[in-house]
């Protein structure tokens, strides 16, 4: 959200409130809540503007055994008032504290909701350590600001306007000369919120970056310690911790100063009230009694403006939180469905056309990832894509999922255009076995019935037992129980394959993207992987990056792309006899003495 700058007090506070009032539906939610807080702070504020009260009486009526009686009672009304003061105060605090709770549970909610929603482009120049820390160190600012920092503005704001009215009671001429103090301390407040909000956006802006780093160099510790990088990352990251601390070192300074003017302009203009009442009392136009209960108001006026002082700048980075997170619930998918989407016909075939695609990547618009691309796989027909490092293949995927839209040209699934598809309905139809599989650090099952939320524990065994991943499920000590560990940390590659495949078995779904699912394993673990793979593939129309030769051998056809075109097509031994790029990288292979066709993925 950009700053404007405003002409006066009234615009910059409004400029202040706009970010945390467009969190107001939020709260809104729980009214009943909203009401008890605001209940039990009213209550509290006016026991503690009664105390003054009872103060003036006591002092004017004097301290004499004959008042004796009367004493005692106004203390005994004092610890009635203390009683009440008490249990207002312990109740606003659990329902304001309860709101903040549970309005941070429903933003981080609905943020996280957003973000899962977003299109890959916005991963693409967006770092996800950035967006976790707008999840977790921003939502605990609107925690505090809409718990314990709005409670307490609000009730240092009814204290002071309350402290003010009984001041105009008590003494019309003094509260003149308070009133006429109140513009020339809230101005300053004014102007330097708006200062400590700009600060505490850019610290809270600095602290994500050094988070996104720090998430990004653990989930890689192991690729850390075997290059010797351990001194590197900690100085890399000391040096993000470093310019955080001075942009929070800024924000604090700009509250501090915040803090020291008003306290004094509030305490210097109370001083100076009071030196004139005090003059009224030696002159004999004042009681004791009214100038020690204006006194007691006019501190409690202080105080409560002294104490906004400070709520004030938290409130303000409270606002440059607001920011960050609306941002992201603002953030429109650059891909997501259409409004009135078309029905894909049923049952589903499985039939995919590719005609005149052209495409380049949001974040390098100016090179082209595929240039008039056009091909059909048929109902139950494998078909392979083999090509070198940055041909393409790996992006056609991108885009039978719908990750991304073609510049030109059309992509169809069983003769319908996936762009006037609803986004769920298109993907159910399309299971993928990765080259990077992502296990969730949860249990196997929960691995694997993530292919299909839901899923009764016989579906994930079958699914497993499918995928040839049952037998070392099984010899584990808690079995399908067992935990997998962040990214599937403890299972080997062939294992978080095998995972993969029961996922997309579980899935059931009729179109099949295998993108390398066998590079990289050993011998014994392709052996398994590919006989799972050939079950998968079974009655599916299948779209495989191929990798290992014998992917390809059993594909229907193989198409060979280079630099975004397919410039061949056919069978393995078609090609071969052809002598053309196929034939070139095959060749390669072998004289390497390989019994793999090691063409790069991507």
């Amino acid at each position: 959200m950009t700053d404007k700058t405003g002409s006066n007090g009234a615009a910059k506070t409004r400029q202040f409130a706009r970010p945390l009032a467009q969190l107001a539906p939020y709260l809104l939610r729980y009214r009943g809540m909203v009401a008890a807080a605001l209940f039990f702070l009213a209550l509290a504020a006016a026991t503690t503007l009664a105390l003054p009260l009872a103060v003036r009486r006591m002092i004017d009526h004097g301290f004499n055994d004959a008042d004796r009686g009367f004493i005692n009672d106004y203390f005994g009304m004092l610890i009635v008032i203390a009683v009440v003061l008490a249990l207002a105060s312990s109740l606003r605090y659990y329902y304001v504290i309860n709101i903040g709770e549970r309005i941070v549970s429903d933003l981080r909610r609905e943020v996280f909701a957003q973000v899962t929603r977003l299109s890959p482009a916005f991963f693409d120049v967006n770092q996800s350590g950035e967006i976790v820390s707008r999840l977790t160190a921003d939502t605990a600012q609107i925690k505090s600001a809409f718990g314990a920092t709005a409670s307490q503005a609000l009730r240092n704001a009814i204290l002071c306007l309350g402290a003010i009215g009984m001041m105009i009671y008590t003494s019309p001429g003094l509260s003149i000369l308070v009133i006429a103090a109140i513009p020339i301390i809230v101005f300053p407040l004014v102007a330097f919120g708006r200062s400590v909000r700009k600060r505490s956006r850019f610290a809270q802006d600095t602290l994500a970056d050094a988070s996104a780093f720090a998430s990004e160099t653990i989930g890689a510790t192991r690729t850390v310690q075997s290059y010797n990088g351990e001194a590197a990352a900690a100085a890399r990251f000391g040096d993000a911790v470093e310019r955080a601390y001075h942009a929070a070192r800024g924000a604090t300074k700009a509250r501090a100063v915040l803090t020291g003017v008003a306290i004094m302009l509030v305490f210097g203009s109370v001083v100076a009230v009071l030196w004139v009442g005090a003059q009224s009392v030696l002159n004999g136009t004042m009681s004791a009694g009214t100038l020690g209960q204006f006194l007691l108001y006019s501190v409690i006026a202080a105080g409560a403006l002294g104490s906004l002082s400070e709520v004030w700048g938290e409130l303000s980075q409270a606002g440059g939180a607001a920011e960050r997170l609306i941002e992201l619930l603002r953030e429109v998918p650059a891909i997501r469905s259409p409004e009135e989407p078309t029905a894909l016909p049923e049952p589903p075939q499985g039939r995919i056309d590719l005609h005149d695609v052209h495409f380049a990547y949001p974040s390098n618009p100016t090179r082209s990832s595929l240039k008039g691309l056009s091909f059909s796989v048929s109902p139950g027909e494998t078909v392979a894509i083999v090509g070198p490092s940055g041909a393409g293949k790996s992006t056609v995927f991108s885009l039978l999922l719908r990750y991304y839209d073609p510049v030109s040209g059309t992509i169809n699934l069983d003769g319908t255009d996936i762009r006037t598809v609803d986004l769920q309905a298109l993907r159910s139809r399309i299971a993928i076995v990765p080259q990077d599989v992502t296990i969730f650090a949860a249990s196997l099952q929960d691995n694997i019935a993530f292919g299909k939320p839901g899923a009764t524990r016989e579906e994930v065994r079958a699914a497993a037992a499918a995928a040839q991943a049952a037998e070392f499920i099984e010899r584990l000590d808690d079995g399908y129980d067992t935990k997998a560990g962040e990214r599937g940390i403890t299972l080997s590659g062939g294992q978080r394959q095998r995972l993969a495949i029961a996922r997309a078995i579980l899935k059931d779904a009729p179109v099949l993207l295998l993108d390398e699912a066998t590079s990289a394993l050993d011998a014994e673990s392709e052996t398994l992987v590919q006989k799972a793979l050939d079950g998968l593939m079974r009655n599916r129309t299948t779209i495989v990056i191929a990798h290992r030769l014998a992917t390809v051998l059993k594909a229907d056809r193989i198409l060979v792309v280079d630099d975004g075109r397919i410039v061949e097509q056919g069978t393995h031994q078609s090609l071969i006899q052809h002598g053309g790029l196929y034939a070139k990288l095959a060749r390669l292979q072998f004289e390497n003495g390989a019994q793999h066709f090691s063409v790069a993925a991507k």
